[in-house]
Parts: structure tokens; sequence; C-alpha cells
């Protein structure tokens, strides 16, 4: 999904955000949980589980304002990330990151150019990043990313990585991904969001995990920035062989359940559970355990024709980029047994290639920010529609 489609998306939830919603009539919320799991039998052959959280509001996202819009008004920022992710980018160890991803200067000429205009940016915003998160991050270096493989494979856009993008790379000490979850989510998210529970909790189970990491991310998009916190866990080597898709094996729980955030008003689309599967050669999906929702064809899209229906929609459900949606409907709940689903010839063609071949692009900060962005926007479209 393109950058212009994710960008018209966000200003969609902008437009259509609601502070309540009356009766059983349909609302959108700014802010979202979504919960995503990657099989990827293309590229790393891993299973990747993240629960998303995100808002274009500050009261329910809270970075200070100033910090906001200094960060928005500049149009040579794309990104802001604060990652406890292994090896943010190559040449990082053991350490966890603080990324300013900005846009190259077409005036720069030569790689020290580059660097010195990419870091004079990146200088302007450390000091007041390291305040908010109480770290003490120092500059690194000034990446510049090469390999647009994974942007290509996921169809987003490179805000995050591939081909030309900068990243002016923080970091600071290696942080447990339990205590630096709990952390942050305290100093961003409001007491009232916390004790909604919900997906908010899966995240915080799953954050124990030995594979469990944090991203915490700031993206520009016109008069607003979309801000996400993001656990994920990885699952090395298991997307080789996985045919039976069930989400709830690598969110380890038995049953998903909305925030009670939500409980005031009919917000069918502001929880979501999205599965993706990335294949070298085409699959399919052939067996749906669950409803699928009524959908229709517009502008060569499916749209849900009643979000009030629990279900699956899948766009497209076969190729080499599966994509499948749940949304709760009017139900506040899902179990294990109705969120499963079969793929058929999902063989692998080609070996799948060495880390080595994408170690340069930071592939599951990629995954972790950007499928949670695919979410929102395929939604939002159908509902405004």
């Amino acid at each position: 999904m393109q950058q212009k489609i994710m960008i018209f998306s966000v200003i969609a939830l902008i437009s259509f955000s609601a502070g309540f919603a009356f009766a059983q009539e349909p609302g959108l919320a700014t802010f979202q949980e979504t919960a995503t799991i990657l099989v990827d039998k293309s590229m790393s052959q891993n299973v990747t589980a993240s629960i998303t959280l995100q808002s274009t509001s500050i009261q329910e996202i809270r970075i200070p304002a100033e910090l906001e819009q200094d960060i928005r008004e500049n149009d040579k920022v794309r990104a802001i990330i604060v990652t406890n992710q292994d090896q943010c980018v190559l040449g990082v160890f053991d350490q966890s990151c603080i990324m300013i991803n900005v846009e190259r200067d077409s005036a720069d000429k030569g790689i020290i150019e580059i660097q010195d205009s990419s870091k004079e940016i990146g200088n302007q915003y450390i000091d007041r990043i390291n305040e908010v998160f109480g770290t003490e991050a120092t500059l690194h270096s000034v990446f510049v990313h090469s390999d647009d493989q994974s942007n290509q494979a996921l169809g987003t856009s490179g805000i995050i990585s591939g081909r030309g993008a900068i990243s002016v790379v923080y970091t600071m000490p290696m942080e447990d991904t339990n205590s630096m979850y709990e952390k942050i989510s305290a100093l961003l998210l409001p007491k009232e969001i916390r004790e909604s529970e919900g997906f908010y909790n899966v995240a915080k189970e799953l954050s124990n995990k030995e594979n469990a990491k944090m991203t915490f991310s700031i993206i520009p998009v016109d008069s607003r920035s979309l801000m996400q916190l993001k656990l994920s866990v990885d699952y090395p080597g298991e997307a080789t062989n996985l045919t039976q898709i069930n989400p709830f094996e690598f969110l380890n729980v038995e049953e998903l359940t909305r925030s009670d955030y939500f409980s005031q008003g009919f917000y069918p689309l502001n929880s979501l559970v999205q599965v993706v599967v990335l294949s070298s050669s085409n699959s399919f999906v052939s067996t749906i355990v669950g409803n699928e929702v009524p959908t229709q064809i517009i502008d060569n899209e499916i749209i849900p024709t009643d979000i009030s229906k629990q279900g699956w929609v899948f766009d497209p459900k076969e190729g080499q980029r599966i994509q499948g949606m749940y949304i709760f409907g009017e139900e506040n709940s899902i179990s294990k047994d109705n969120l499963r689903f079969t793929l058929d010839g999902a063989e692998i063609e080609n070996p799948p290639p060495e880390p080595a071949e994408f170690d340069d692009s930071i592939v599951i900060v990629v995954i972790i920010t950007a499928i949670a962005i695919a979410a929102a926007a395929f939604y939002l479209k159908g509902y405004k529609k």
C-alpha cells in the first residue's frame, strides 16, 4: 500500500474521529488497537506477532505538543523511532536505538554531505526526545538504506526504511522488553486506556517472552502525527511449513477482548485482527473457520458491506501476498475457535535468502510499523464509502 493511500487514510481517521457514538451508530475513534500476525514465507521464514496501540491524538498517546508540532512541521522528518529491536541498523549490537529518519536533501553531493545534513536535523530533536523518555541516547551513526526488498514485499512506502531513506541513529544501553514496555506505556498512555485492558493486556503478557521487542514511532502526517506503540514477538523459522494459520497460537491467548475504552459507543473498526502472509509462490485461502463478512467491490477494492457483523474479510485471498482482516462487529470478544484458516499451494519454490541478504534494512521495524497503518487504511476507506 503506497504512501499516499496511507496518508489519506490517516486523514480519514482524523476526519471521522468521534468522542462517542449514539446507540449502535458506527463511529471511528482516534485510538486504535490492532493485533497482527505476519507469516513471512518469502524472506525471513519467521512468524511475527504484534500488538499495536496507535492514535493521532496527543491526549491518548501523550507526547509534548510543542515537540509533536516541531517534528510534524519539519518536512524533512519522516519518522522518529524508539526501539530495543536487535540490530536496528547494520553495525548496532546489543543496544537500544532512537532513530530519526529523514528525507535526503537533493542538494547534498556525496556521502559526507548526506551524513552531515541528516545529522544536523537529528541533533535538533535528540535532547528533547531523551528528556521525554528519560534516556541518554548518543549519536552512533548515520545510516543510508540501500535495500528496498522488505518494502517491495510488504507493499509499504519506505517511511521507515527502504532505498534512499536515511536514519540518524542514536544508541543507549539495551533494556529488558518487559520493563521498557511498562515504563514507556506508563509515560505515553493515560490511566484510562491502561486500565481498559483489551489488546494492551495482551501486549503486557507478550512482553515477557524471550523474543519480545518494543517500538514507539512518531510518523508526521499532514496536520497531525500518527503515534504507534508496538510490542512484537518473533518466532524464528515458524513460517516455513505453516499452512494452518491460528493467530491466537502466536498471541498466546485463548480469547481476544476489545478495550473497554470503546464501551461507550459502537466502534467496530477500532479493534482489528490482521494476518498477512508473504510467499515466494502463489497460495490461497482454502478453508476458513469462523464467519466471513459480506463484501462488495468498490474501485477494485473489497469492502465490507455490514461492519456490525463479526468475521473475516480477505483482500487479496490468493497470490504471493494474502491479507485477512477480522472485525469484531457488535461483539466484544473473539474465541480461538473462530479465528483460523488454511493455506494451500504455499510451497516455497526458491530457497530462503541468508539473513545477510537483507540485513541492511530494518525488516522487523518496517513490519511492525507499516503493517498497522495498512490495517487502518483498509477499513477506513470502506467505512468512508
